[in-house]
């Protein structure tokens, strides 16, 4: 049997009295794609932060490639990271920086590699994704959202990662579109040999990517089977999300209810008020840990809305070059 690439074992994550990992059990391997289903606040996304390193549990073990990452900090920990691809759910693009320069973001500040080699790569990179030398260096907001997705997407897979993350990977975006995306994950997971874990609520998106499918509820994985068995799960509670009942054992959510598994997270642990999986671009935008210096880099929400850039501290001006993200240049 090949060894699973990722393995969280019985892990727990509180925050107060809000208890949302209560003992998660799951594994994937190499050449392998598993979905995670799960409800609004039933605490996926604090699932992938523990996985990635951006939270600690308070209990059970997280081991990646053999090797108990639990506490691991520092070089540790980037060498793990080093090996991880991420799609976060908006694509999490910084919107100051041209195209080509989201994508090679690992290759320029964590791997310093020179811009010219880097941008080659990065264009080659985006050729996989469907996407021409020609958009390298307009900048997000000149693209669509679909264009930005598989930017997004070029990003996860340019350093050829062993294990890729896909956060709610088709959110916002139309059938045809979601499709196209879909298409593309499953095209570069195979052609890599990676494993994959999706989070997302996308259906239609479950039921192609994944070998195999999960169900988070209360915190806990209470069903996991091939994903051709969804249907047949025999679990009231995975039939009703799967199909959209508001009717069954769950019941409709209470509006205060949405999102307090994740949202209660995201302010005690230090988001900054950064919703969802944004405390990742902030602290771990493809993987680079962007906490060294906050003093020069600080990770500020668009007004425009979606995006994210780069800006410096009160009186210093608006701009900031990419460089200072890490505190590497």
């Amino acid at each position: 049997m090949t060894q699973p690439i990722l393995e969280l074992k019985g892990v727990q994550k509180s925050f107060g009295s809000n208890h949302v990992l209560r003992g998660v059990d799951i594994d994937v391997a190499p050449g392998r794609s598993l979905v995670v289903l799960g409800g609004s606040g039933s605490g996926k996304s604090v699932m992938l932060k523990n996985a990635l390193g951006l939270m600690t549990p308070d209990a059970g073990k997280i081991l990646f490639d053999g090797k108990d990452v639990t506490k691991d900090q520092g070089k540790a920990r980037e060498a793990m990271r080093s090996r991880v691809g991420m799609l976060f759910q908006s694509g999490a693009l910084f919107d100051s920086l041209t195209v080509w320069e989201n994508v090679a973001f690992r290759l320029l500040h964590a791997d310093g590699m020179k811009r010219t080699d880097a941008k080659e790569q990065a264009v080659e990179t985006l050729k996989k994704v469907r996407l021409g030398a020609s958009v390298a260096d307009l900048r997000p907001a000149e693209i669509s959202g679909g264009m930005q997705k598989r930017v997004a997407l070029a990003r996860a897979i340019i350093t050829e990662p062993d294990l890729i993350f896909f956060d709610e990977p088709t959110t916002g975006l139309d059938p045809i579109t979601a499709d196209a995306i879909n298409d593309l994950i499953i095209e570069q997971v195979k052609a890599l040999g990676a494993a994959a874990v999706t989070i997302t609520h996308d259906m239609a998106a479950a039921r192609k990517v994944a070998d195999e499918i999960a169900m988070l509820f209360e915190g806990k994985i209470i069903w996991r089977g091939p994903a051709s068995e969804i249907d047949r799960s025999g679990t009231d509670h995975v039939d009703q999300f799967v199909h959209g009942r508001a009717d069954g054992p769950r019941g409709p959510p209470h509006v205060a209810d949405l999102g307090r598994g994740f949202d209660a997270a995201e302010h005690l642990d230090g988001a900054r008020g950064v919703d969802d999986l944004h405390v990742g671009d902030a602290r771990a935008n493809s993987l680079v840990d962007l906490d060294r210096d906050p003093g020069r880099a600080l990770l500020q929400p668009d007004p425009a809305g979606g995006q994210s850039h780069v800006g410096e501290p009160p009186g210093h001006g608006h701009g900031v070059a990419a460089e200072d993200r890490t505190g590497r240049a």
